[in-house]
């Protein structure tokens, strides 16, 4: 039941004397809940315009808004002067009255209204040249003497609308109530109006700098090399941007796969360092006995074999960048050293006596969660802090489905470029792409993509063909062999928990207890098996 129904108001066509008062309080309390459940305009508008029927008898109630110029609504203290209207909200008209409810500059009562500012009582419409009739004809009216009233709605001292209705002038109510009630009324719809304006003035406004900062943030991704315009990636660029200028250290975080070495290299590009070196180094491929080597380079006779002195990485990178991959494989001895380095900003070759300073700054990245290696022991509790000043997270693919049919074109470009092949994906292949959970992120869409340029025995792959590539779930061993032995046209890339106790047992077994050749028959590097293997032993 509605608060009108529960409270019982009376019409004032059912009785001779109404309370007036307690009905205008009724109408003001219902309009102010209303406002207080929606503050959409066309809602409230409307039913205070019913009510103002139902409750005091003010039929066919109308708001008429003038029509939005360039900048902004006319009327008075307008440049713009008069201005053209029409009826926006309105109860007890059809909609063919409302759609011919529309007023040239001054034209009519209402025209007159709105580009003076000031209300008008007609007596008896029938006795007034300037009425038009012309969303209600005259015969829709009653055939008593009809008055009609229109007040203007300001905003900002400004006229934009006007408050319009029929009376039946021969009524048990003083004119002057009805127009004290349509002023507050009048008053209230130019405060939601304003409202509405000021809402969708700050709406648009937001879209227009989202609109700049996407522009200007897919322009800095086309200048780096990044494929793709979903949220999270736009605000992982925005974050390098914003941190490329400094000095700071930078932690990569996110999935294997997921592009770090890229965005290491747009940072790098995007930084006053961008014409000195950028070094890359992969601490999960370089053996253990020669990371510090590596590194930090040595001396001559600093171990056996070494016939003369060699500059490490750092030193390589002096003036400019080096990007430390999965530094979460650096040895627990070399994160002593490295820590050393980026607080005094010096290195010592091995077998050395004098320390150099550099001037290199760090961009590190991992899969691993550094914070609970950190926890474990695994991995110094300083160095994370010192790598932790700046962590930019990367998204995985799975954060990223619209970029999905975007990159594989990308990939399919370059893939047919490099094998000299003219293959392309039918629409239904392209939505199986989109449809796969990719474990291996971006570069398990490439390798995949690849694949199938070069597998492919027609100039136009099928959704059939793409699903038969598509691998879900863990690599037995025959299949990892077979991916990683000679000839295979793309290695498959497997995450950290991918391989089964079972499996790296069984390799291992396979290898003579050689653990090279046992990570090479699962498709890994030495020390990725030697990390695998050692977690589910301790674990």
């Amino acid at each position: 039941m509605s608060p009108r129904a529960a409270l019982k108001p009376v019409s004032p066509a059912a009785s001779a004397a109404p309370d007036w008062r307690a009905q205008e309080l009724l109408l003001l309390s219902q309009v102010i809940r209303g406002v207080g459940q929606s503050l959409a305009p066309a809602v409230v508008l409307r039913e205070m315009l019913h009510l103002m029927s139902e409750l005091l008898g003010l039929n066919r109630g109308r708001i008429v808004l003038a029509d939005e110029g360039p900048n902004g609504v006319g009327g008075v203290g307008s440049p713009h002067g008069p201005v053209a209207s029409r009826i926006h909200h309105a109860y007890g008209l059809t909609q063919d009255e409302v759609a011919k409810g529309r007023y040239g500059p001054g034209e009519g009562v209402t025209g007159r209204v709105l580009g003076t500012g000031q209300p008008a009582i007609v007596q008896d419409v029938d006795a007034e040249p300037a009425f038009l009739f012309r969303a209600v004809p005259r015969s829709r009216l009653p055939p008593q003497t009809v008055a009609f009233i229109a007040l203007p709605i300001e905003v900002e001292r400004r006229t934009i609308g006007v408050l319009a209705c029929h009376r039946i002038r021969v009524r048990n109510r003083q004119l002057g109530d009805d127009v004290a009630i349509l002023r507050i009324l009048a008053t209230l719809a130019g405060q939601m109006l304003q409202l509405q304006r000021l809402v969708a003035a700050t709406t648009r406004g937001l879209q227009e700098r989202n609109e700049q900062l996407t522009v200007a943030l897919q322009s800095a991704a086309a200048r780096y090399g990044i494929v793709g315009t979903a949220p999270p990636l736009l605000r992982a660029i925005g974050e390098l941007e914003r941190v490329a200028s400094a000095t700071a250290s930078v932690l990569l975080l996110g999935e294997s796969g997921t592009g770090k070495e890229l965005f290491a290299r747009a940072l790098h590009l995007s930084s006053p360092r961008r014409d000195a070196p950028f070094i890359k180094v992969n601490c999960a491929a370089i053996p253990e006995t020669l990371f510090e080597s590596e590194l930090f380079g040595h001396e001559r006779g600093a171990f056996t074999g070494a016939q003369g002195e060699r500059a490490g990485w750092f030193e390589l990178a002096d003036g400019g960048t080096i990007f430390l991959d999965e530094i979460g494989e650096l040895p627990l001895q070399l994160q002593t050293k490295l820590l050393r380095t980026l607080q005094e900003g010096t290195i010592q070759r091995l077998g050395g006596k004098r320390e150099k300073k550099i001037d290199v700054r760090l961009v590190a990245a991992t899969h691993r969660d550094l914070e609970q290696e950190a926890a474990r022991g695994h991995f110094r509790r300083d160095l994370f802090y010192r790598l932790y000043v700046i962590p930019i997270r990367l998204p995985s693919l799975r954060e990223r489905p619209d970029d999905i049919p975007l990159l594989t074109l990308h990939f399919l470009s370059r893939a047919n470029q490099a094998h000299q092949r003219n293959v392309n994906l039918t629409p239904e292949a392209l939505t199986r792409l989109a449809r796969h959970p990719w474990p291996g992120n971006i570069r398990e869409l490439a390798n995949l993509v690849e694949r199938l340029v070069l597998l492919a025995e027609v100039p136009l792959v099928s959704e059939a063909a793409v699903h038969r590539l598509l691998h879900d779930g863990s690599p037995t061993l025959p299949q990892a062999v077979a991916a990683a032995a000679p000839g295979a046209l793309v290695r498959d890339y497997w995450r950290a928990d991918s391989h089964s106790a079972q499996a790296l047992h069984e390799a291992l077994v396979g290898a003579g207890g050689n653990q090279s050749r046992a990570a090479q028959a699962l498709g890994l590097t030495a020390r990725q098996f030697g990390y695998r293997l050692k977690k589910l032993q301790t674990g």
